[in-house]
């Protein structure tokens, strides 16, 4: 069976964590300073933070931001829950807009009409490996005197007009172990402000920045030396790993080209690392991931209920009209992405996608499509 992904692993990772064993110093250390200098380089700002997962990142920006009752966050329901219940864990209140429809990313046309006087933040989505339309985004952030907050967690090295995710105000990343860089579990907190950097490495440190004394009410937030040996390690491999993925996604794309369904797409001046491959390929889709199942292929939905519609957000009462987000939830799906796919693993992948579709496609209009 071929699973929708599988961590970039080997010896190299091996050896890493087996070199902090015998060091002794295991939790928090050299490594993770060596891993967020590294990574504040990579993305092009002055500060990395290393927490204990991407959750953790998001929530720290947010509670660094002073974030709390009465304010609001505009964001996407489109994403995973992480997003939303980090704005949720200061007291703040989510407001969803949609997404376009081709990217599955943040409309920025619709960001305006949704902006109140309690609107403190925005927090785009760079899905899939694609960044947001962080220029205007932030354009409109600007006039209206407020914060981008971009969660990358899903895009390790995609690109915006020539820079980094990451490296657009607070952004918080994932290391977890399915993300195109892992740790395990691990995530960063990216920033060029001093004063939040300085805030939270207090506050993933219990507060303290000499032991036992405790200057803010802070958490273990913490990164270990295993972790980020581990992350140092997948850092060398970045590189190397988005190019394999490109290569998997333009192989799909040349052979899913002449399919009724919508392929991947980005618009220009930006890179797509592909975390995920995503399709929408209608309403047949729940019926294509299991007829995929059946042929060996696991597929992911993501995500199949938006944030907007979990219980535990409408109790809250908030709601929203979000056509696209609702489309994409029940028509699109994410074939297997990971460097060590294998030619024969994608062929198998492509045959069960294009026998499936053709099928459903022949089922709907009595002719092939």
């Amino acid at each position: 069976m071929i699973p929708p992904a599988r961590p970039d692993l080997g010896p190299e990772e091996v050896a890493a964590v087996t070199e902090v064993l015998n060091s002794g110093m295991i939790a928090q250390g050299r490594k993770v300073a060596e891993l967020e200098e590294r990574w504040a380089a990579f993305c092009g700002v002055k500060h990395a933070i290393a927490v204990s997962n991407g959750t953790v990142a998001l929530m720290s920006i947010f509670a660094g931001l002073g974030l709390g009752p009465g304010d609001d966050v505009i964001t996407v329901s489109h994403t995973f829950n992480a997003t939303v219940s980090s704005i949720l864990f200061t007291g703040a209140t989510p407001v969803f807009v949609d997404i376009e429809a081709d990217t599955y990313l943040m409309d920025a046309g619709r960001l305006e009409a949704a902006i109140t006087p309690r609107t403190r933040a925005i927090c785009p989505v760079s899905l899939f490996g694609i960044v947001a339309d962080m220029d205007a985004i932030q354009a409109i952030a600007d006039r209206h005197g407020l914060t981008v907050v971009e969660d990358a967690c899903q895009a390790h090295g995609a690109l915006y007009r020539g820079r980094r995710a990451g490296s657009f105000g607070y952004a918080a990343f994932s290391l977890y172990a399915t993300k195109n860089m892992t740790t395990a579990e691990g995530g960063f907190v990216t920033t060029n402000d001093d004063r939040l950097a300085d805030w939270i490495r207090l506050y993933r440190n219990q507060g303290m920045r000499e032991r036992y004394h405790h200057e803010i009410l802070g958490y273990n937030f913490r990164m270990t030396d295993l972790a980020a040996a581990i992350g140092l390690v997948q850092l060398d491999k970045l590189e190397r790993s988005t190019a394999l993925r490109q290569a998997i996604a333009r192989r799909y794309d040349d052979a899913f080209a002449d399919l009724p369904i919508q392929l991947p797409t980005w618009p220009e001046g930006r890179t797509h690392v592909f975390h995920q491959y995503t399709l929408g390929v209608g309403p047949a889709r729940d019926e294509i991931v299991a007829e995929m199942k059946e042929a060996g292929v696991i597929c992911g939905i993501y995500y199949p209920i938006p944030c907007h519609r979990q219980a535990y957000v409408m109790e809250l009462g908030i709601e929203a009209d979000l056509p696209n987000t609702d489309a994409a939830a029940a028509s699109s799906m994410s074939l297997p992405m990971y460097p060590g796919l294998t030619e024969a693993e994608q062929s198998q992948v492509i045959d069960a996608l294009r026998a499936s579709v053709l099928r459903h496609a022949v089922g709907a209009t009595g002719t092939r499509a």
